[in-house]
């Protein structure tokens, strides 16, 4: 019998809580809470601000374009949560790959923080454990990152997905995964590959391990490095 970790929280702190339900109710994601493996929480920073207009952001000291996330608060909102592995959204960030995912699945508790506008006060580095980027590009703000990181990091948790399936996909064992195929084993003069049809599951295998190394050599031939 298949003994299952404490369910992760998930909370995700945001400016803009509206754009989250579709992904996170829908697919996988959406499967997962369902059968309580995870819980995820999305909160609007503006909870946290005490002045009429709700501000969340301020101009910079120095001068300069763009509003700066105001710190107080973010740590407000860090305060009242319970404690997790605090992760700041930013571009300046560790780019986020699969091992960072699956160090992420075995953490009890993650705190997305997303940012917006012209980034953060600086301070607000000091009130977290780590600092993620998807990827060397800017994006209006840190929600859709917080949404990859939550699709990635799920997945992996178990009873999410058949554990087979997530060791052979791509970077889990550091190559692309091999080519796929299904019904009809032909069409328009592109057939599948008959050793997958051979039913012979020792030449299946070495065929779809020199195939995946084909490929990630061609590829991402920086993987292999």
């Amino acid at each position: 019998m298949i003994k299952f970790q404490d369910n992760m929280k998930i909370d995700i702190l945001t400016i803009f809580p509206e754009m989250f339900p579709e992904v996170l109710n829908s697919s996988i994601i959406g499967r997962a809470q369902k059968k309580n493996l995870v819980k995820i929480k999305v909160h609007n920073l503006r909870d946290w601000t005490k002045d009429k207009h709700r501000t969340v952001d301020d101009k910079p000291f120095g001068g300069g374009a763009g509003m700066v996330m105001k710190v107080e608060i973010i740590d407000r909102a860090l305060q009242s949560l319970p404690s997790g592995y605090k992760i700041l959204l930013t571009p300046q960030g560790k780019v986020f790959n699969q091992p960072l995912a699956q160090k992420l699945s075995r953490k009890k508790q993650l705190i997305l923080i997303c940012g917006h506008y012209e980034g953060f006060d600086e301070r607000v580095r000091q009130l977290v454990d780590e600092e993620v980027s998807i990827g060397d590009y800017v994006l209006t703000g840190g929600e859709i990152p917080a949404m990859t990181i939550v699709d990635a990091v799920v997945r992996l948790l178990p009873g999410v997905i058949e554990a087979e399936s997530l060791h052979e996909e791509s970077f889990s064992s550091g190559l692309l995964e091999y080519p796929q195929y299904t019904r009809p084993e032909e069409y328009k003069k592109m057939p599948v590959p008959a050793v997958l049809l051979s039913g012979n599951h020792g030449k299946i295998k070495q065929w779809r391990q020199e195939e995946a190394e084909k490929r990630t050599k061609k590829r991402r031939p920086d993987l292999l490095k």
